[in-house]
């Protein structure tokens, strides 16, 4: 399991960043979400990385 916050805001970013952001489901600062360590999660993790906080559950 892994615990991802957001750190930072997707507004200046690119829509695929904000739109894999959405896709985590996490819309404001300081909201988080836990998630399995499936690949396709991790890589959407992996991807948007530099916005999130990530620890292990």
């Amino acid at each position: 399991m892994v615990k991802v916050t957001l750190v930072k805001s997707a507004s200046n970013e690119t829509k695929t960043v904000k739109n894999t952001v959405a896709a985590l489901g996490l819309k404001k600062i300081g909201q988080n979400k836990t998630f399995e360590e499936t690949p396709a999660n991790m890589g959407q993790i992996k991807k948007v990385g530099y916005l999130l906080k990530v620890e292990k559950v």
